[in-house]
């Protein structure tokens, strides 16, 4: 078995898993539960699963629907959390979507990640491999599907969040979309943060996914096992509030409390303040 056959595997397994998940967080809310707003900016629980519904269903290669000439047709481009091409294209499917139930709206999503699932399994070492446009470039469509297992974990927790109800945030696919999240920290804290040349940080993760993320800003900022000297700033905190917080979901100024620094203070209060890349 080719190491590319594994991953597929893999990670088909845990797609499906995590599809799954999402639909169990909907499978019984009321419809104006469906409506709660989520903490991303504009969308709703219900506009995050038709979210996900129009990603996956982009990928079987299918276009949005129709636009209803009864509604009033809104400039996608015109909102304040468009900001890129790949914002437009989620906002048409969210739009074409909102009219329908919540329900109607579970079914699309069940039969859309059913026909995925297949998809995934069908695919040889070739098509895994194969170069592939995604939000990080184009690379191996095996990598742009870790890029997915991320998206659609951190919806789930934005779903669980607007719902108020608690979700599992350990195990082997919250692992992997961990990974995947932690992969641009070092990016983040040179660009963002401002993390000066020759600094260490360490970030000490409790909770769900307990771990130590050592980087070394040098020549470029990178992870290392271990530093050759002590950290310049040590910041602890909950692995989920760091997920957050990267995610833009959340604000480091309103958790405070939740996030303890040791060592250059300034410089742990403008890394915490400026970790969102993502949203």
């Amino acid at each position: 078995m080719t190491e590319a056959t594994t991953e597929r595997a893999e990670l088909t397994e845990l797609l499906t898993e995590q599809w799954e998940a999402i639909a169990a967080l909907v499978a019984d809310l009321h419809e104006n539960r469906w409506r709660t707003p989520s903490e991303l900016p504009g969308w709703t629980v219900f506009d995050v699963v038709a979210h996900v519904v129009g990603t996956e269903s982009f990928l079987l290669g299918e276009k949005p629907p129709p636009h209803d000439p009864m509604r009033e047709k809104i400039d996608v481009r015109s909102l304040p959390h468009v900001r890129n091409e790949t914002a437009v294209l989620n906002e048409i499917w969210v739009d074409r979507l909102r009219p329908l139930p919540g329900a109607r709206l579970l079914e699309l999503y069940r039969e859309v990640t059913d026909r995925r699932h297949k998809a995934l399994n069908e695919m040889d070492d070739a098509e895994w491999t194969t170069p592939t446009i995604s939000p990080i470039g184009q690379v191996p469509y095996g990598r742009f599907m870790r890029v997915r297992l991320f998206d659609c974990w951190m919806h789930e927790l934005d779903i669980a969040d607007a719902l108020g109800v608690r979700v599992t945030e350990s195990g082997r696919r919250a692992e992997l979309a961990f990974a995947e999240f932690a992969g641009s920290m070092p990016r983040v804290v040179a660009k963002l943060g401002k993390a000066p040349a020759g600094s260490r940080i360490a970030f000490v993760l409790t909770g769900a996914l307990p771990q130590t993320l050592r980087i070394a800003v040098d020549e470029r900022a990178a992870y290392v096992d271990a530093f050759d000297r002590p950290a310049d700033v040590e910041i602890t905190m909950d692995s989920g509030l760091f997920v957050r917080l990267g995610g833009g979901r959340r604000s480091a100024a309103d958790h405070l409390d939740n996030i303890a620094i040791a060592g250059d203070e300034e410089l742990g209060a403008r890394l915490v303040r400026n970790l969102a890349f993502t949203l």
